[in-house]
């Protein structure tokens, strides 16, 4: 058994017993990829994947809007209110902080098994949902630059 196997079967057992059904099914669609001989198609995973999760995130958080279930009375509300201003602000700043996150995994993909593993922990534990590594990874970058400020 390949150690690429190993990790992927460790990380589904992780995500089971940490309730994480989405990093479970993952490593589970890896694993099923891996023993169907599909290989071939992990180039296309690692260049699309995110593109095609954003996507569904995307579509899910749009959902109310094509549903009429937000009023576009709500909608202005959004640039006229301190709330509606705080939420574009936190959009702007994890927009950022994703991109930094996504830098950090480019260059350190070995980071994600630690970011994974936080992942569970916190739906494990914290009642946590894992809606990401580039958040993780834009967090980790955060406070890699905070620490090497600080020394």
């Amino acid at each position: 058994m390949s150690a690429s196997t190993i990790i992927l079967l460790l990380l589904m057992l992780l995500g089971i017993l940490g309730r994480s059904n989405v990093i479970a099914a993952a490593a589970a669609i890896l694993l099923l990829l891996q023993f169907t001989n599909l290989q071939r198609l992990y180039p296309l995973l690692e260049r699309r994947a995110l593109e095609a999760g954003l996507i569904f995130l995307v579509v899910s958080v749009l959902a109310p809007f094509a549903s009429g279930r937000v009023a576009p009375r709500d909608m202005l509300q959004s640039f006229v209110s301190v709330p509606g201003l705080i939420a574009i602000a936190s959009g702007i700043i994890a927009t950022h902080m994703n991109c930094q996150g996504l830098e950090l995994l480019q260059r350190f993909p070995q980071m994600m098994i630690g970011m994974v593993i936080g992942s569970i922990i916190g739906v494990a534990f914290f009642g946590g949902i894992p809606v990401g590594p580039l958040m993780a990874g834009g967090i980790a970058a955060l406070l890699i630059q905070l620490m090497a400020l600080l020394h």
